[in-house]
């Protein structure tokens, strides 16, 4: 994959062409091309007039999102998220997100098999836990063509309230490594502070008050000593889990 510096300019400027739909997302999702045919760059593009209504999650907010994930996932240098931008596209504004090249069978029930991946996919649920990641399905873990583990779809995310719904919990128990605690406090310590490049970002893209508990979630998690091992009957799980 291209490096952030040269992708982040053609996601952000370069002309969006709709190639096709993703038909089975719940909310409008197109993939385009991204400049010029020999650029062979593709995105994933949400439109902010195609978001379904829900009743937990301010209307016309999950595009913002997808974009504040990223910014977040760059910030702690986890490269979970695929390079993001927010912008106007042939339907208005929206996300616009580098598509991953991947094998879709090569989901997270797959990759969980393979002890191999389980690093990457912890620190995906260390994740998902800061970011609130109300949708964690199995495929929205993705395994790219250079064997990168990536995570998608992040509109249902910063929710003031806990709303963790997730097919990771085979990895329950798995400690929290000193690098990703310390990266963890370094985002405590931004957060708190307004003139920080990151908060600046965020608050074009979330409310102050999911700013604020962004930060309390961070300085929690620097307490957690591991991921939650939960017992099955008390798992929340997203819907479908695939």
């Amino acid at each position: 994959m291209r490096t952030d510096e040269n992708v982040l300019p053609l996601l952000a400027e370069a002309p969006l062409a709709v190639r096709g739909y993703l038909t089975e997302a719940s909310n409008h999702t197109l993939l385009v091309r991204v400049g010029e045919k020999r650029d062979r760059l593709h995105a994933i593009y949400k439109p902010r007039r195609g978001e379904r209504p829900l009743w937990d999650f301010p209307h016309g907010t999950l595009c913002r999102r997808e974009v504040a994930a990223y910014a977040v996932s760059e910030f702690l240098g986890w490269r979970i998220v695929p390079p993001t931008v927010l912008r106007e596209g042939p339907l208005g504004l929206g996300s616009v997100q580098l598509f991953v090249p991947h094998d879709p069978s090569r989901h997270y029930f797959v990759l969980v098999e393979d002890p191999q991946h389980h690093p990457p996919l912890a620190r995906m649920a260390f994740f998902d836990l800061l970011v609130n990641n109300a949708d964690r399905k199995g495929s929205h873990v993705l395994h790219g063509g250079d064997g990168h583990i990536w995570g998608v779809d992040h509109g249902l995310t910063f929710h003031v309230r806990t709303k963790l719904r997730t097919v990771i919990w085979e990895l329950g128990g798995t400690p929290l490594p000193a690098a990703l605690r310390a990266d963890l406090a370094r985002l405590r310590r931004a957060v708190a502070q307004p003139a920080d490049a990151l908060v600046q970002q965020l608050e074009e893209l979330l409310s102050p008050t999911e700013i604020e508990v962004l930060g309390l979630r961070a300085a929690a998690l620097t307490e957690v000593a591991a991921l939650p091992d939960v017992d099955e009957r008390h798992r929340p799980y997203p819907w479908p889990p695939l």
